[in-house]
């Protein structure tokens, strides 16, 4: 019989961040025997991978035969793919559980990373590209929904901050000593956890409703829609309020469908997902920020920004699993006043005191806020749900921030125009 979410667990500012035991929905006691590392290899090379690209794009250019600026297109798709996959997984996860999603999402990372490796062309690469980020979202998905604990979500997030702050030195370090093309196929990383997940993965759970195919299409559209604001502002926000009031009825009309408008309803969720997001979009803007900064004002060069900046995210992701770690401990109240008032004086303090040791900080801290709010309130946003839902919460919550990854270099560059 399913559990529906108890007055206790819903959202209180006393109530404590909960820190319960996996349900059956996100692995049971199986899920609970795939170790934390486990996860976190499963899930963290996406965003060494997606990182990496940055550095080797000018080598990627030459070789290619194209601008710098359409080799960016890469960067872009792998962005794109990986917000899409997100619930698109979350969905697979709802209706064949973890051993198909895992091994779904095994097969596009292998089939992205051939073609990554043996292809010379830009639509070659796109396409490969796309297939790693449907991939490793789909690992990221599900390990996410296997952790079940702000400790243990803290792995993945610390572990995917600390792996994002090293793409670039990575990405620039293989392409001048191996190839780019080896740059491009580090999300192949993630398959090493593979083998591990599958044999601790827990029997699927039959979903109780059939999936959705017009709601998943609308979704992916308005998903695609929102990343390419930064690309074409007025048309991609046209089509997405078009595809937002489309959706809306959708839901309306099939309510437990691709997007449940329970969850929508859910004042936990809401709070969260929009908390997280806001989290994601300052820590990109300042990822993306910082450096014109330094370099501009402060007069530094690459070495020195690249050191500068890949101490400071490496300081903040690892504060981020202690914070998560510890976050059971605290009131949901204080989580947020900690993440909120630290993520308002991070830029804050950037703009007005724009010396470079401040610049760096403002970095740190706010890598520290969005890995830390990403593992504290994914719990919170999950137990607020009935069990059914969970996954699908999961998704949506882990797609929320990663719109901050497009909103955020978005921002940057109208401040710096």
């Amino acid at each position: 019989m399913e559990r529906s979410p108890t007055p206790d667990q819903k959202l209180r500012a006393d109530a404590p961040v909960p820190e319960p035991d996996p349900p059956a929905a996100r692995g049971g006691d199986s899920g609970r025997r795939i170790s934390a590392a486990t996860l976190g290899l499963l899930a963290t090379p996406t965003a060494l991978s997606a990182n990496a690209t940055t550095t080797a794009l000018p080598d990627i250019a030459r070789d290619v035969g194209v601008p710098v600026s359409t080799a960016t297109w890469i960067a872009t798709v792998f962005g794109l793919a990986v917000a899409v996959g997100t619930p698109l997984a979350a969905a697979l996860l709802r209706h064949r559980g973890v051993r198909a999603a895992v091994l779904a999402s095994t097969g596009l990372i292998v089939l992205g990373t051939v073609a990554v490796a043996f292809s010379e062309t830009m639509p070659g690469l796109l396409a490969g590209r796309a297939a790693q980020a449907l991939g490793g979202s789909g690992l990221v998905t599900t390990a996410i929904n296997l952790a079940g604990t702000p400790r243990r979500m803290g792995v993945i997030t610390a572990g995917s901050g600390m792996c994002g702050a090293l793409g670039p030195l990575a990405g620039s370090l293989l392409s001048e000593h191996a190839s780019w093309h080896v740059a491009l196929s580090l999300s192949a990383l993630a398959l090493l956890a593979v083998p591990a997940t599958l044999r601790r993965a827990p029997a699927p759970s039959p979903a109780r409703t059939a999936f959705d195919p017009v709601g998943a299409a609308l979704s992916v559209a308005l998903i695609s829609a929102l990343a390419f604001l930064t690309r074409f502002p007025v048309p991609a926000l046209v089509c997405a309020a078009v595809l937002s009031l489309a959706l809306t009825a959708w839901i309306r009309h099939e309510p437990d469908g691709f997007v449940p408008a329970a969850v929508l309803r859910s004042p936990a969720f809401v709070m969260a997902s929009s908390v997280v997001c806001a989290l994601a979009t300052t820590y990109f803007a300042l990822l993306y920020t910082v450096p014109r900064l330094l370099e501009d004002d402060a007069g530094w060069n690459s070495s020195q920004i690249g050191a500068g900046s890949l101490v400071a995210l490496l300081i903040g992701s690892a504060l981020s699993w202690g914070m998560a770690a510890y976050a059971h401990r605290l009131s949901v109240s204080a989580v947020l006043t900690v993440l909120l008032v630290l993520g308002v004086l991070a830029p804050v303090t950037a703009v007005l005191l724009a010396t470079p040791a401040v610049l760096l900080a403002a970095a740190g801290v706010a890598v520290f806020v969005a890995a830390s709010g990403q593992a504290t309130l994914s719990v919170v946003a999950g137990n607020a749900v009935a069990e059914r839902q969970r996954t699908t919460t999961l998704g949506l919550f882990t797609l929320c921030y990663q719109l901050g990854g497009a909103f955020g270099p978005a921002i940057a560059a109208l401040l710096l125009a």
